[in-house]
């Protein structure tokens, strides 16, 4: 008997406000059935994407819909939308543990204003680094690294059945968390999240694991569950989340898509704190400057920034003649110039 599938759509709506990166949650409406609680409900897994099943009758493309499914929970008007990956590992949504059908998503990426929510009364926002919080360097490198994911990956790759799994395991940390003096590269946001999540060291690979036990006594649940490294999601909604992240930071460095982010008028500051946000790095002040203007993405408006005391910032707004003048220039120059 051929096992259903149901297509869905789930999307990571991000904004920028005051220099912090955020993302819409909904309440997962998940919950483990009665007769395979344990007594310890609810897992730690009720932040999700906004999200619902596809609805082919209603809508004509897969876009019309997330931008419905999307606007209708968070009450938001989306401004940039694009499609990221298929999502549909096995039991990525535990509905199908329990003979739910087997779940496909199509992932997206949605820049906002920021603004308050509206829709379902469960949507909030949320600092996306606080789901990934070893990903912001702005002010330093994040203590959580050195004091406790690399130990934590060190035990993971010693635990090897055998010496070339433990070498290709070290490379792999290496190159994803810039160990033992490898540099740091911003855009591989996925690969971190994987690595963790096969190392069984978020709390996701640990709840995957339980449920699975629940209707399987063959499957080990592995040990007790991990320190909760950043907030978890529920279903595979930080795997998506990563990938969006990901997305965001290889844009930034051909394509103005942070204007999305930003008002009509606004000031090179406001400008270089999205940049920062999203890359979850410092840029220097007088090359990004140079750069913005110099390479035409930005112009004056001959009008200032209202504000009390201090000299007031001209305002700027975005060419979009930009857009098509330049489709490879990169738009985040070295911190130390």
């Amino acid at each position: 008997m051929t096992q259903p599938l149901q297509l869905g759509l789930s999307v990571a709506i991000v904004a920028v406000a005051g220099g912090t990166p955020r993302v819409v949650t909904v309440r997962s409406g998940f919950s483990v059935p009665e007769d395979h609680r344990r007594g310890d409900e609810p897992l730690p897994h009720r932040d999700a994407l906004p999200g619902a099943p596809f609805e082919p009758d209603r809508f004509r493309t897969l876009q019309e819909g997330v931008r419905a499914v999307a606007e209708g929970l968070s009450g938001l008007a989306l401004r940039y939308v694009e499609q990221l990956y298929t999502f549909g590992d096995r039991h990525r949504d535990p509905h199908e543990l329990f003979g739910g059908p087997r779940s496909v998503v199509v992932g997206y990426l949605a820049l906002v204003r920021d603004g308050p929510l509206g829709g379902d009364a469960s949507a909030e926002w949320r600092d996306l680094y606080d789901h990934f919080p070893w990903e912001d360097w702005r002010d330093r490198r994040p203590p959580l690294l050195d004091g406790v994911i690399a130990p934590a990956l060190g035990g993971w790759i010693a635990s090897a059945p055998d010496e070339e799994t433990r070498l290709r395991r070290a490379e792999r940390a290496q190159m994803a968390f810039g160990l033992d003096g490898a540099d740091w590269d911003m855009e591989r946001v996925l690969e971190r999240f994987e690595l963790l999540y096969e190392a069984g060291l978020v709390v996701e690979a640990f709840r995957d694991r339980d449920l699975a036990a629940r209707i399987d006594s063959s499957v080990g649940v592995g040990g007790p569950m991990p320190r909760a490294l950043g907030r978890p999601m529920a279903r595979d909604g930080r795997r998506i989340l990563a990938t969006a992240l990901e997305r965001l930071r290889g844009k930034l460095r051909y394509r103005p898509i942070v204007f999305e982010l930003l008002p009509p008028t606004f000031t090179l500051h406001q400008l270089q704190l999205v940049v920062e946000a999203l890359s979850g790095e410092r840029v220097h002040k007088q090359n990004f400057r140079r750069l913005m203007i110099s390479g035409g993405f930005v112009e004056p408006t001959g009008q200032y920034e209202s504000q009390t005391g201090g000299r007031p910032a001209e305002l700027y707004r975005f060419r979009r003649q930009a857009i098509h003048e330049r489709t490879s220039a990169g738009a985040i120059p070295s911190a130390d110039g």
